[in-house]
């Protein structure tokens, strides 16, 4: 591609962002991700591009940009996160017993992997059906089914292993008669 008569060399400053990617994200994995996604915007933005203006820097400045609106990103579903785990307390008062274990069960929730986790929710919560859901999260139904099935998986395990709260055996088994 050509630019006002000068190439527009994407492909040889690939090194270059690729550096400045991986020193942003330490990871090799989600720089690649970073590159990927800024070249797009690059690609989509290419018409401001402008040849006094040096190609390297503005596909540096994209990157930065790229990556800055991704660690909003995540920011920002973090404090959803949040919100939501405290709005559960919150919407549900329950004895003592039921609160410990209600927190436990949302811990385990919480913890599955954020693709298992949205198909469980959009399932057994806001009770659509797998195929409102796949249409909803752009998978197929098979897809989504698996995700569910791994997600019932991964909290059974944690049901019959490590749901059983160790501060709680320790009240009934330490009186001394």
């Amino acid at each position: 591609m050509k630019q006002d008569g000068r190439a527009f060399d994407v492909i040889g400053q690939l090194a270059n962002l690729r550096r400045y990617a991986r020193s942003l994200v330490r990871n090799a994995v989600d720089a690649e991700d970073l590159v990927h996604d800024a070249l797009v915007r690059a690609y989509e933005r290419r018409s401001t591009y402008k040849s006094g203006m040096g190609l390297r820097r503005w596909l540096l400045a994209i990157v930065h940009n790229t990556h800055i609106d991704r660690v909003r990103s995540a920011m920002a579903r973090g404090r959803r996160d949040e919100t939501i785990a405290l709005e559960v307390d919150e919407a549900y008062p329950a004895q003592q017993e039921l609160n410990v274990r209600l927190a436990q069960v949302r811990r385990a929730f919480l913890t599955l992997p954020e693709e298992q986790r949205e198909a469980l929710h959009l399932v057994a919560v806001e009770d659509l059906s797998y195929q409102e859901a796949a249409d909803i999260l752009g998978i197929p139904v098979g897809t989504l089914m698996s995700r569910v099935s791994r997600a019932r998986a991964a909290l059974r395990e944690y049901e019959n292993g490590a749901a059983k709260p160790s501060h709680l055996r320790l009240i009934e088994g330490g009186g001394n008669d």
